[in-house]
């Protein structure tokens, strides 16, 4: 008589999209069907609890986690996720590290260890609709976009952590990169001049864009015809892919400011083990088969996912089924700014965005927000 198979079961959270959700849903039915005694169960929060919600909560309830990078640090003190590095093959990881989509996968690595596989890769990047406008008609320099946007024919996100890496972008972009020193998150001359920038633009927008995350601007661009141009939100390649929605949209690189290509910051996503595993071997061998270069750019992505293995990004037919998404937009994830890490890193950007945000909508003291920015800064790191 057969004995039944025992039966390892396996439980991770990621976000409600279909990039975040049906990727993991796919390979997780096919990892189960080649280890027919694991099974495992992907849950799913929001864009926004994606990016604020303290995994401490969640590695006590999921052995898989697909995560934010700026968490590591946090992670990495709180003893939260497995190292990775402790535990995988370092040929495995060697290919990740000399495949890395810009820093994505070191975005995952802090104090020495390996915290993630960076499975998703993305920054913000340009997008528009190509039935709507030209391409010789698409802006090249900031003063085109904002031309544009008089016309009413621009979109782009305008909740409080997109609008943060807004004013990262063009402070990085302008030659200085925020946080890097121990009081002052960026110079009143590049941080007055950003602020400056970016409230000139907020006011040419539709005001709806306030309430926007990089998702919600791109079902505007696409379920209607009221914008033809997004010139930076963090890119979602399902959206330039036939079928998926209305209308496609088509990406690529960003405008230049002072004669740069603006420098936008990484994003993605990382597939984490809970230090509470208890089935790390079948939780190892998981994170393994989804991050394989195989899957990344077949299963992975036809699934909906936006791989983070950099083949998939150079992969002919990948690039075929979306419009080139993944070739036009590679040059920006490879320039894009890595976010601090530090381990209060979370409670500065989950409150800086607010101010920033105040401002381009209702005016006031540029510096005054500046020293309200270097005060979170310094309380953050007192974390």
């Amino acid at each position: 008589m057969a004995h039944p198979i025992e039966r390892l079961n396996l439980r991770g959270m990621t976000w409600n999209h279909s990039r975040g959700y049906t990727p993991m849903v796919a390979t997780a039915q096919r990892f189960s069907e080649l280890n027919p005694g694991v099974e495992v169960t992907w849950e799913k929060r929001s864009l926004q609890e994606f990016a604020d919600q303290p995994i401490d909560r969640l590695a006590e309830h999921y052995d898989l986690l697909v995560i934010d990078h700026p968490w590591a640090g946090f992670a990495s003190a709180m003893g939260l996720l497995l190292p990775l590095d402790e535990h995988l093959p370092a040929p495995f990881l060697g290919d990740q590290a000399a495949n890395s989509v810009g820093l994505s996968h070191q975005s995952y690595f802090f104090e020495g260890h390996q915290w993630a596989l960076a499975i998703d890769a993305a920054t913000p990047v340009a997008s528009w609709r190509p039935d709507l406008i030209a391409a010789g008609d698409l802006p090249q320099k900031w003063d085109d976009v904002l031309q544009l946007a008089r016309r009413g024919n621009v979109m782009m996100p305008g909740i409080p952590v997109d609008t943060l890496m807004n004013f990262y972008m063009v402070c990085s972009t302008l030659g200085q990169d925020v946080c890097q020193g121990e009081d002052c998150v960026v110079s009143a001359e590049v941080g007055l001049q950003a602020l400056g920038m970016l409230r000139e633009l907020a006011l040419a927008l539709d005001p709806i864009f306030w309430d926007l995350n990089p998702v919600r601007v791109y079902e505007e661009m696409t379920l209607t015809v009221r914008y033809a141009y997004c010139p930076f939100a963090y890119g979602y390649s399902n959206y330039s892919r036939p079928g998926y929605a209305r209308r496609v949209l088509e990406f690529g690189d960003m405008v230049e400011i002072v004669g740069r290509r603006c420098r936008t910051t990484l994003g993605g996503a990382g597939l984490a083990i809970s230090s509470r595993c208890k089935e790390r071997q079948a939780a190892l061998d998981y994170a393994v088969f989804v991050a394989d270069p195989i899957c990344q750019r077949t299963l992975y992505f036809d699934s909906g996912g936006q791989p983070g293995h950099r083949s998939a990004w150079m992969d002919e037919r990948v690039n075929s089924m979306c419009g080139n998404f993944f070739r036009n937009t590679l040059a920006a994830l490879d320039r894009a700014f890595l976010r601090p890490r530090y381990p209060g890193y979370i409670y500065f950007q989950d409150r800086a965005g607010g101010p920033i945000r105040d401002y381009l909508r209702n005016g006031g003291d540029a510096r005054a927000v500046l020293a309200k920015l270097d005060d979170l800064y310094r309380e953050s790191q007192k974390l």
